[in-house]
């Protein structure tokens, strides 16, 4: 039930404004070569939107190819095989994160919180506490 909240909950967000970028990771961002300027804008937006969503969680660290490797075009990326931390725990995560052709600004976002993985298998997907 809750997975199905937060996941309106993403669709109606990105319907909206994109959330605003703080003036550091701006600067840090334009600094960057292109692709790695969307993982990094699409990541900090995984990280944003969990955060904001839903108390329960703290993210504060996306891995887009934990568990394989995710679709990407020029301007967007889709995982089916992520991985985010939140107070010392990993979660699995499904996210599509399309940006503007900068990729500065991200004009689509969605997200699914999956299961959360076991601590045994961390290492296996080189999670970190």
């Amino acid at each position: 039930m809750r997975t199905a909240l937060l996941t309106a909950l993403a669709i109606l967000a990105a319907s909206s404004t994109a959330h605003a970028l703080d003036s550091r990771l701006k600067a840090g961002l334009l600094k960057l070569d292109p692709q790695t300027r969307l993982e990094q804008r699409c990541d900090a937006e995984v990280l944003d939107r969990i955060s904001h969503d839903d108390p329960h969680y703290k993210a504060d660290r996306v891995v887009a190819y934990a568990f394989g490797q995710p679709e990407m075009t020029d301007n967007s990326i889709k995982s089916k095989v992520a991985a985010f931390r939140s107070r010392g725990e990993w979660y699995r995560l499904k996210f599509k994160c399309e940006t503007a052709p900068d990729h500065m600004e991200v004009l689509n976002f969605r997200y699914r919180i999956g299961d959360k993985v076991l601590k045994e298998d961390w290492a296996k997907y080189d999670l970190y506490p």
